[in-house]
């Protein structure tokens, strides 16, 4: 039972984030920053203060999307690692229908509106590597890996092109960005003024619960884990191996680009070039963490936020380097790595 719960996914991330922090702290040490400066800075970035915790939760929620979708493809054992690209996408759709509404639009109408497109332009976008998938049999892998390129050039287009969604240019300090979005085209908050958490916190939680019900109460559920198994086996029994592995993908796609969206409808409401900030390759390493469980999928993405916020604030509070934290996120990534190869031969043995 002791080495069943040393292997659990949530104690093996527990563990990497422990020894990355321990790292972390070291490097701060030698940039010349007292460890315990850095420690409170990092406590006080992942939940010292209400305004903390909500950032934190809004980052968890953003890595559960693409991890719940990672998830789902990887149960037709497809592996998904096009979310960065998802998430530009998403982006820039959910940015383009929220300033196409007008400035009087309700929330309720406007949110739903933009959250759509988002969703929408990402699964489009995945659906193309399930397309290639299905019908040539190319490597997702390969093909949602290039898309993020794609995704990221499209990104930057759109916020450098004054035809396109670039605020007018009043001087020459004008930031190459979109203009915000109108008031009910915004998340409303879930909490108090002094949050800033969103409606995307309880729209993770809902992703997970049904993709947790679907993928194991469903038939669909059920034809997605045989394709997993065996896409060979699966077709001799007349299941339609390409169109679910394409939908599968498209569900993955989508969940991401409704991420990205729901990040343009955050403050502070505008569509920058690198408003991704990595969430892409970070909740696909929650994705690969958490090994098809949703409840781990929350669990890690409520660390890795909490972690991504404190770093910022590391930067921010105690003036620590940025590439110091950028040394941390890598690591924590290869330990991360070393700790399943780890998990997985033991269980073999």
């Amino acid at each position: 039972m002791t080495a069943t719960v040393v292997r659990h996914p949530l104690v093996v991330g527990a563990g990497a984030a422990v020894l990355a922090a321990g790292v972390g702290l070291l490097l701060a040490a030698g940039a010349g920053t007292a460890p315990g400066t850095a420690a409170g800075a990092l406590a006080e970035g992942m939940g010292g203060s209400a305004y903390a915790r909500g950032s934190s939760l809004n980052a968890a929620a953003v890595l559960a999307l693409i991890a719940v979708g990672f998830t789902v493809a990887h149960r037709a054992g497809l592996v998904n690692v096009g979310g960065e690209g998802q998430l530009s996408v998403g982006g820039v759709a959910g940015a383009a229908a929220g300033l196409a509404l007008p400035a009087g639009v309700p929330s309720w109408l406007g949110v739903p509106l933009v959250l759509t497109a988002g969703f929408a332009a990402g699964a489009a976008w995945a659906a193309i590597a399930g397309l290639l998938k299905a019908r040539r049999g190319t490597s997702e892998v390969i093909t949602t890996l290039l898309l993020n390129f794609v995704g990221a050039g499209l990104l930057a287009l759109s916020v450098h092109e004054q035809a396109l969604l670039r605020q007018p240019v009043t001087s020459a300090e004008t930031l190459p960005q979109s203009a915000p979005l109108p008031d009910g085209a915004r998340l409303p908050l879930i909490g108090s003024v002094a949050s800033p958490a969103t409606l995307i916190v309880p729209l993770a939680v809902l992703a997970a619960l049904l993709a947790a019900l679907v993928l194991r109460h469903t038939g669909t559920g059920l034809r997605l884990t045989a394709i997993g198994h065996s896409p060979a086996a699966s077709a001799r029994l007349g299941l339609r191996v390409g169109r679910l592995e394409a939908g599968g993908l498209a569900v993955a796609g989508g969940l991401a680009g409704l991420a990205g969206a729901a990040l343009i409808g955050t403050a502070p409401y505008v569509l920058a070039e690198h408003f991704t900030s990595g969430y892409g390759f970070a909740g696909l390493v929650v994705g690969l963490l958490a090994r098809g469980s949703l409840t781990a999928v929350l669990g890690l993405a409520l660390l890795f936020g909490a972690l991504a916020n404190g770093g910022l604030n590391l930067q921010l509070a105690a003036n620590v380097p940025a590439a110091s934290v950028q040394v941390v996120q890598s690591l924590l990534v290869l330990l991360i790595a070393a700790a399943m190869l780890w998990t997985r031969s033991r269980d073999t043995r």
